[in-house]
């Protein structure tokens, strides 16, 4: 029982973290990027919400179905949204992979909702379905990785951001393109975690 309940606090640090930083990156940037990094938000807290330990605190039957809803709804703004910009498909998957879980996870679907989760035993879940969904967020997170990578631009060695030192006059924090992927890095392996236990 230790190990999966450390892995849950690990997940919930995790996501609650990646998602502060969310909020933090939503003050600045354009219109498209100050949403994206909302939805961010939300996915990350609703993660961290859902890996909360059962030895902390068992959910109430009822919050299943708020996070269906809750879910449900970003998936449907994710929808609209994917019209404008290829990341909101992601949204789109991710929204859904919550409501998947969610229902996957109420109690009545496997062996017992949210301690079956938090034990890594929930025994919920299509899985089919939930080895697609592991496969598409393993590519998702291979693909990120690879785009954080450094690449040499030019002669000098300059990334073409201008912003010297990470943390520099150049560019804000909240302004860095590679901590904007490397949060979605975090939360795509965390997702992929979260999956396994289905």
């Amino acid at each position: 029982m230790h190990g999966p309940a450390l892995s849950g606090w690990l997940l919930m640090l995790l996501c609650g973290i990646t998602s502060a930083y969310c909020v933090l990156r939503a003050r600045s940037g354009t219109a498209g990027e100050r949403r994206a990094a909302h939805a961010d938000a939300v996915m990350g807290f609703g993660m961290a919400a859902m890996a909360v330990p059962a030895a902390l605190l068992t959910l109430p039957d009822w919050m299943w179905a708020v996070y269906t809803v809750a879910f449900g709804g970003a998936a449907v703004r994710a929808l609209v949204g994917a019209r404008r910009s290829g990341h909101h498909l992601h949204h789109l998957v991710g929204s859904l992979a919550m409501v998947y879980m969610a229902v996957a996870m109420a109690p009545g679907a496997g062996q017992g909702g949210h301690a079956a989760h938090a034990a890594a035993g929930a025994a919920g879940g299509v899985p089919v379905l939930t080895g697609v969904l592991l496969a598409y967020y393993a590519l998702y997170v291979l693909r990120s990785a690879g785009r954080l990578i450094p690449v040499d631009t030019a002669a000098g060695g300059s990334d073409g951001r201008g912003g010297g030192a990470p943390g520099g006059p150049g560019i804000a924090w909240g302004a860095r393109p590679e901590l904007a992927m490397a949060c979605r890095l975090t939360m795509g392996l965390a997702m992929f975690a979260m999956l396994l236990t289905l």
